[in-house]
């Protein structure tokens, strides 16, 4: 038996490393603060804090462990009220079942049971503590656990599972909870391990500009209109280049036609319509 340490499920992969790298996780800021500092790597000449990928993938599993843990995925909350992370926590709740709140946290959901969206989570999942303060403080006054996506400079005040990553990249908000959604579903058993194994890509999770969909939109239809304008131009000209071509060929067969003749003798010529009526018939009168 080799002593060489045998690679765990739970690792990260080559694959998992590019993505956080392409997706710009461990940029940091340059401000840190003192919590943080166990899981900055270094600190470039510009005064960037990079961040340990390594750690960032362990907090990662960690945080999806707790997540699978909870029998009721409906008792896991997902919060963010920064915009790059709002339709990562709707899709992050699509895909596990988790309750997700995109959007302005509102005041007592947590704590005042009278307010309509009063809600009593297992456990938050939260985009960035320094937006959703107020969510963490009243999860620390019901002992709810917080986990939270945190950046170099976020307040670790009443978090309980730090997970360090850029929160304030749209690319890295989104591959974060992508990541966790699918750790989560491995975890339950839903979708096997591997890197094609599951078929949602990071994509679905990135922030959309809604103007930027409405200008590209405006520029399908726009040139959806042009290529129809083009089409019924060329459709006319065809009409208009064979319309020439078939007055030729009626003209031509007109001037064969000797408009002049007695429509009489043409007649009689056709043939002798009376001669063949009875002459019973010929002479009754309707009167």
């Amino acid at each position: 038996m080799s002593g060489a340490k045998q690679p765990s499920a739970l690792a990260a992969t080559e694959a998992d490393m590019s993505l956080l790298l392409a997706a710009q996780t461990h940029i940091g800021s340059k401000n840190c603060e003192r919590a943080m500092e166990p899981y900055v790597f270094k600190r470039r000449a510009d005064g960037i804090h990079l961040l340990n990928l390594g750690k960032t993938w362990e907090k990662l599993v960690f945080a999806a462990r707790i997540i699978a843990a909870v029998e009721n995925p409906a008792d896991v909350c997902v919060i963010s009220g920064r915009p790059y992370g709002q339709r990562a926590v709707l899709k992050f709740a699509a895909h596990t079942g988790a309750t997700a709140i995109a959007g302005r946290f509102t005041p007592g959901s947590f704590t005042n049971y009278i307010t309509r969206s009063f809600k009593e989570p297992r456990v938050i999942v939260v985009t960035d503590p320094r937006v959703d303060h107020q969510a963490i403080r009243e999860a620390s006054y019901t002992n709810i656990p917080v986990i939270a996506l945190c950046d170099t400079d976020a307040p670790l005040r009443h978090v309980d599972v730090v997970v360090p990553g850029n929160n304030k990249g749209q690319h890295s908000i989104g591959l974060l909870w992508w990541l966790l959604a699918r750790e989560v579903l491995r975890l339950r058993g839903s979708v096997p391990r591997g890197d094609d194994a599951w078929e949602v890509m990071p994509d679905l999770y990135f922030f959309r500009d809604p103007e930027a969909q409405e200008a590209e939109a405006a520029a399908e239809a726009a040139e959806a209109a042009t290529s129809g304008a083009a089409v019924e131009t060329q459709g006319d000209a065809e009409l208009a280049g064979s319309a020439p071509g078939n007055l030729a060929l009626a003209v031509a067969a007109n001037e064969n036609v000797d408009w002049a003749a007695d429509p009489a003798a043409d007649a009689a010529a056709a043939g002798d319509w009376a001669a063949d009526v009875p002459a019973g018939a010929a002479t009754t009168s309707w009167e």
